[in-house]
């Protein structure tokens, strides 16, 4: 087992090491493909790859069909690189953080909206009921306090 320094800075190399494997391919299928995280498990064996793609769902769907055929390929260069013991197998996963977060920042904007609506609505609103909402009985006297002690 690797400590948790060491698996960083492989994981980074292998994210780099990837990266520049990624841009030399050849398949027209592999497009605008970034990667953009690599993390490994704690013997070094496996390293899940996180890339994104430019483009619509035909272009994901094809570059992940040319980096799941080119799998071999480039785990054989990064293992060259690397020049560990064992080289890690690839296994690539389509990165969903930049969808996600555009999601968030659509419905952050859309209740943005909503609440500058509220807003507008309740300008003229008043509070239901009494201002004073306590019952206070105006001919009870306040009570004395006891100052014998």
């Amino acid at each position: 087992m690797a400590d948790a320094a060491k698996r960083a800075q492989v994981s980074k190399r292998v994210m780099e090491l990837t990266a520049q494997a990624v841009r030399k391919l050849k398949d027209p299928r592999v497009g605008m493909v970034t990667i953009t995280d690599a993390r490994m498990t704690p013997d070094l064996r496996e390293a899940t790859v996180f890339y994104t793609v430019l483009g619509d769902d035909d272009q994901v769907k094809a570059s992940a069909a040319g980096l799941e055929r080119a799998t071999g390929h480039l785990r054989t260069t990064v293992g060259r690189a690397l020049g560990m013991r064992h080289t890690p197998s690839l296994a690539f996963v389509a990165d969903t953080v930049p969808d996600q977060a555009n999601r968030i920042e659509e419905l952050l904007a859309k209740a943005a909206a909503a609440d500058a609506e509220v807003h507008k609505i309740a300008e003229g609103a008043a509070y239901a009921g009494d201002p004073n909402p306590y019952l206070v009985d105006e001919d009870e006297e306040e009570p004395v306090e006891d100052t014998t002690r």
